[in-house]
């Protein structure tokens, strides 16, 4: 089945490409970022699909559940979002939908019309969004689920349910250990595998929240926990001092098994994710997202790469990780992964992480030929980006991801509407 799935997959990357494109081309549409522009218009979602596909796009992945956790598809499990959250001059801002046409619908569509393959992301273990201008999402509007949440170890030493946690603004999110969250989400999984004409699903933020180490300490996952160790664990939080983003030190033996905890249960949910997909589409492709820069990614609670990866041998990060820990890689799961090569604008090659080029490479190795792979830069947020004006660089990045890696891609549609890149890459 795995093989199958791979080999269905690679053949609808090459059935959109042309003769001087032989990989697929792959971009981006956040909600909030795009949302002016296409949350209230089926026009401009089928003026835009043509201007994708004319810059040499060939997929094209629509996110349809966004940080707050509502949606824009139809739904008997998820509320349909009706208002999204937006940076603004004066701060984060909520944005209305004033319209009820199916979004995800009018993607797929507009993009066959315009040639385009087209992937539903999906934001997983996410379910509100807190700013200045209010709460809101599922946690929120029904207080039972508050208790899905994530924990958050604070400076102080306590923990804080992250839907209280009023020190950090954006997305809330959920207990990867929860089981009640992980069937919600499965739900999810099947409604979207169910629409016609859907080209593939991209899962995002699949994974604990990734600022610090310190997510996850919530009932459910201390009492997973004592059955993965086989007793109480000695000291709870594990990490005892808050803040932690890296590791500044080997992890002592509960400290290994609390990480290694984290990525098996992203592991096992990542194989039911896949299950669920293919019992409604078989032939359906299930991808994932995730950042390329493995070395940090352990603070995620995620191993992206093959289980045969020998992580010891190949990644001084992990002179730590135990079989166990390895065997919790997941690239054979997917049939398909993303990584975001996000890097400054000058940083396009190269052989080592921190290089869009070097990326690639290394995630080829990672991925030990399990899975096919796509790789590319954030062309908006990263230094040298950020202020426009660097559509030169595109055809550069694009060869170089399309050499290295098995497809090109690019985040955000947005960036290259701001910036007028719309003939960059033609």
């Amino acid at each position: 089945m795995k093989r199958l799935s791979v080999l269905v997959f690679l053949l609808s990357l090459l059935s959109c490409a042309s003769e001087k494109v032989q990989k697929p081309s792959i971009v981006w549409v956040e909600v909030g970022a795009n949302f002016a522009e296409y949350g209230n218009s089926r026009q401009n979602i089928e003026t835009d699909c043509k201007r994708i596909a004319d810059m040499g796009f060939t997929h094209v992945v629509v996110e349809v559940r966004p940080t707050s956790g509502n949606v824009l598809f139809k739904s008997d499990v998820a509320p349909a979002l009706t208002q999204v959250a937006r940076w603004t001059p004066e701060g984060m801002r909520y944005f209305p939908r004033t319209e009820d046409f199916d979004y995800l619908e009018a993607w797929i569509e507009s993009g066959h019309a315009a040639g385009l393959k087209v992937l539903a992301g999906v934001n997983m273990m996410v379910g509100g969004f807190k700013c200045e201008a209010g709460d809101i999402g599922m946690v929120y509007d029904r207080p039972e689920r508050k208790n899905w949440c994530a924990v958050d170890l604070l400076p102080d030493g306590s923990l804080v349910n992250q839907a209280d946690n009023s020190a950090t603004v954006g997305g809330r999110f959920l207990d990867p250990a929860n089981k009640e969250v992980q069937a919600f989400l499965l739900e999810l999984l099947k409604e979207v595998s169910a629409y016609e004409g859907l080209d593939g699903i991209v899962m995002d933020r699949c994974r604990y929240d990734d600022y610090a180490m310190d997510a996850g300490y919530t009932d459910v996952a201390k009492e997973q926990f004592a059955q993965y160790i086989g007793k109480q664990p000695e000291r709870w939080p594990v990490f005892t001092e808050p803040g932690h983003i890296f590791l500044d030190k080997t992890p002592d033996a509960l400290e290994t098994q609390w990480l290694t905890f984290r990525c098996k249960v992203i592991h096992d949910f990542v194989s039911e994710c896949a299950e669920a997909v293919h019992s409604v589409r078989k032939d359906l492709p299930l991808g994932i997202y995730v950042g390329a820069w493995f070395s940090e990614y352990y603070r995620s609670g995620v191993n992206w790469t093959s289980p045969k990866y020998d992580l010891v041998k190949e990644e001084p990060t992990f002179s730590w990780a135990t079989p166990e820990y390895q065997a919790t890689g997941f690239a054979d799961l997917v049939d398909f992964m993303i990584l975001g090569a996000y890097c400054p604008a000058a940083n396009i090659h190269g052989d080592t992480e921190k290089t869009m080029e070097g990326y690639a490479k290394l995630g080829r190795k990672r991925l030990c030929g399990d899975v096919p792979f796509a790789a590319g830069p954030d062309i908006g947020n990263e230094k040298g980006f950020e202020n426009g004006g660097r559509g030169d660089l595109l055809p550069e990045i694009k060869a170089t991801m399309q050499k290295e890696a098995d497809g090109f891609f690019l985040f955000d549609l947005c960036h290259i509407r701001a910036f007028n890149y719309w003939d960059c890459l033609r």
